[in-house]
């Protein structure tokens, strides 16, 4: 997987929940079909759209971290990790740490998918495009992959999860980072064990499989409608 899109539909996979894909293909120019625009004013994906018999109008839901999080809020509730300790319902300060961890990952994998890059308006060399990856963008991500190698390392009850030993959320929002990062950004198996580690159990999830073969069969941009 290599989008957010791709995300949500391993996500869909994960809860066994019914849905349809409505594909979009982008044009020559690589941007997204105008068409998206009908569903959602942005015209970007991933959108979902939700009938049901409790309301007569679609819903329609734009941006990852909402979609993941009413999915889950909906029909995934053991995707959410408990929230308070035993005793300490409603205290500041007496969530668990595994909520804690859904909570800021959940915001967090938004932002690094979203970090910022150069852009120009007239196309540059390799060589001048290399040293700006060196000097501007390299450090960043180094200081990104350091910080969730500990997360994982210190994983609440040693799971395997950024949260625990389930999975969560937060696992769907960050995968997509990770995958994209071994292609463009070439951290190794050597430096980041333990991420690499992590994106090996993910893609041995049956659901993900079950994901990936659905984009495989169809491919370019999706509106998914349950």
């Amino acid at each position: 997987m290599a989008t957010a899109t791709e995300s949500i539909i391993w996500l869909l996979e994960e809860l066994k929940v019914p849905y349809e894909l409505k594909l979009y293909k982008r044009g020559s120019d690589k941007l997204a079909d105008p068409k998206l625009k009908e569903v959602h004013p942005l015209g970007k994906s991933p959108v979902i759209t939700v009938e049901t018999p409790n309301s007569a109008e679609t819903l329609i839901l734009a941006e990852s971290g909402a979609i993941v999080e009413f999915l889950c809020e909906h029909f995934g509730q053991w995707m959410i990790p408990k929230h308070y300790q035993d005793g300490k319902q409603g205290q500041v300060g007496g969530e668990t740490e595994s909520w804690l961890r859904y909570r800021y990952l959940m915001h967090y994998a938004e932002g690094i998918k979203e970090a910022p890059v150069p852009f120009f308006i007239k196309p540059v060399t390799k060589a001048i495009a290399n040293r700006i990856s060196s000097f501007l963008l390299e450090p960043n991500f180094r200081t990104s992959y350091d910080f969730l190698e500990s997360q994982l390392a210190t994983a609440p009850d040693k799971g395997e999860f950024f949260c625990g030993t389930e999975l969560s959320g937060a696992d769907i929002l960050m995968i997509f980072p990770f995958e994209a990062g071994q292609s463009r950004t070439g951290f190794s198996k050597g430096s980041y064990p333990k991420i690499w580690a992590y994106v090996d159990r993910i893609h041995q999830r049956e659901a993900y499989r079950r994901a990936t073969d659905k984009i495989k069969s169809s491919g370019g941009d999706f509106k998914i409608s349950l």
